[in-house]
C-alpha cells in the first residue's frame, strides 16, 4: 500500500485508534510536558545558581499545572495558567522576558489548539498585551478567526479587557544589551531606550554570550491531557532577538509551532523558519501516527519527532519539541539543550536541561 493510502487509512482510523489508546492509559489518568526554549545550552557555560533558578521555575510549572490536572482542571486552563507564569518570568523569551527587535521594541506571538475539536487561536507582533497566551485563547473563544496580528490584535485584546501592559514593563536590560551587540554586528544604528525603561546597568558578559546561544530561539510551550482525554497545546514567544520587517516565526502558526488533535500534542521550538516551512508540529503527530499503524504505538512517537530533528538539521534547521501522544511524553532537540519538565499518573517528575539528562 503507498504512502499516501496508508495516511487517508490513518485519518479514517483515528478516532477509534486514539480511543483505544485513551483507555489504555486510564480513563482519567493525566499528563503535562514543557518546554522553555532550546539552544547551545552546554555543562559549564552556566552557573550553578543560574541552572538552578532555571530548575526550579520548570518545578514550578510543573507542580502547578499537576495539582491543577489532578484537581480536574480543563486542560486548557492549565495551558493558559502555565504559560502565563512563564510571560511573567523574565529568565524566558516570551512576555515579560521577550527579546527585542532591531527596532528596539518586544513583539510577542503565541498560539493555543484543542484537540478534541481542533479549535485554535493565534496572535503575532503584539506589543501591548502583558499575557499574549490569553489573548491567543480569547481569539479561538470569542472571535470567529483563529490568527489576529498587531494593531488589530492589540485592539481585540483591549475590546475583551485583557490586560495591556507599555514597553517599559516588558524591559529587561540583558535581552537589550544583546540586541544592542546584535544590530551593532548588523551594521544598523541602536535605536533608543524604550520611554520609561530604568537608567543602563552592567551585565555580565559571560551570561549575555551564553544568553544570546542560548535563547537565539527561545519559546515557552506546555501540551496537557487532562482527565477528560482532551489534549491541549499552547506556545509563546518573543521570537529572536534584533528580528526586523515585522518577522513573525513558527509560534502562531498551527501546524508548525503548535499543534492538537485527538491523540497528539505538541509545542515547538527553534529556528521558526524552517519549523514552517516543515509543518513540523502537525508533521510529526501525523507521522507518529502512520508509524503506530506500521508498527505499534510504543515508539513510533519518539521515532516521528526524532526523524524530524534529523531532517531539520540535514536542512539547517535547529531546535526541539515536546509532545504528548495518547498521553505519553516524548522531547526531542537537535541541539545541546533544552529547558523541559514533564509528569503524570503514575510517573515520576522529570526535570532537565541537558541532552544527556
Amino acid at each position: 500500500m503507498t504512502r499516501i493510502a496508508l495516511a487517508f487509512v490513518a485519518l479514517m482510523l483515528a478516532t477509534p485508534f486514539a480511543h483505544a489508546g485513551l483507555q489504555q492509559a486510564g480513563e482519567n489518568d493525566w499528563s503535562i510536558i514543557i518546554h522553555g526554549g532550546a539552544g547551545v545550552i552546554e555543562r559549564g557555560d552556566m552557573d550553578a545558581q543560574t541552572e538552578a533558578a532555571y530548575r526550579a521555575a520548570l518545578q514550578s510549572a510543573l507542580e502547578q499545572g499537576g495539582a491543577m490536572l489532578r484537581d480536574g482542571a480543563d486542560g486548557i486552563d492549565v495551558v493558559e495558567a502555565l504559560i502565563q507564569a512563564f510571560e511573567d518570568d523574565p529568565m524566558f523569551n516570551a512576555g515579560r522576558g521577550g527579546v527585542f527587535t532591531a527596532d528596539g521594541r518586544v513583539e510577542m506571538d503565541a498560539s493555543v489548539m484543542i484537540g478534541s475539536t481542533r479549535a485554535a487561536g493565534a496572535v503575532a507582533g503584539v506589543t501591548s498585551v502583558r499575557h499574549p497566551i490569553s489573548l491567543a485563547r480569547a481569539v479561538m473563544e470569542h472571535s470567529p478567526h483563529v490568527m489576529l496580528a498587531g494593531d488589530g490584535a492589540e485592539g481585540f485584546a483591549a475590546e475583551r479587557g485583557l490586560e495591556l501592559a507599555d514597553q517599559a514593563f516588558f524591559f529587561t536590560e540583558r535581552r537589550w544589551q544583546a540586541m544592542e551587540s546584535q544590530v551593532q554586528r548588523m551594521g544598523l544604528p541602536v535605536p533608543p531606550r524604550p520611554e520609561g525603561a530604568p537608567d543602563p546597568e552592567p551585565v555580565n558578559e559571560g551570561a549575555l554570550d551564553m544568553m544570546e546561544r542560548e535563547h537565539r530561539f527561545g519559546t515557552v510551550g506546555v501540551v496537557v491531557r487532562d482527565q477528560s482525554g482532551v489534549t491541549v497545546a499552547g506556545t509563546s514567544t518573543g521570537g529572536t532577538t534584533a528580528k526586523r520587517w515585522g518577522r513573525v516565526g513558527d509560534t502562531p502558526v498551527i501546524g508548525a509551532g503548535t499543534w492538537a488533535d485527538e491523540r497528539c500534542g505538541l509545542s515547538a521550538t527553534g529556528t521558526g523558519e524552517y519549523f514552517i516551512r516543515f509543518n513540523v508540529a502537525a508533521s510529526i503527530c501525523r507521522e507518529a501516527e502512520y508509524r503506530a499503524l506500521q508498527t505499534g504505538p510504543e515508539g513510533a512517537a519518539q521515532a516521528a519527532a526524532d526523524a524530524m530533528m534529523d531532517t531539520l538539521l540535514a536542512d539547517g534547521g535547529d531546535g526541539g519539541i515536546v509532545m504528548l501522544y495518547l498521553g505519553e511524553p516524548v522531547w526531542a532537540m537537535n541541539t545541546p539543550g533544552m529547558y523541559r519538565a514533564s509528569w503524570g499518573e503514575g510517573r515520576e517528575p522529570y526535570i532537565a536541561i541537558y541532552d544527556d539528562e
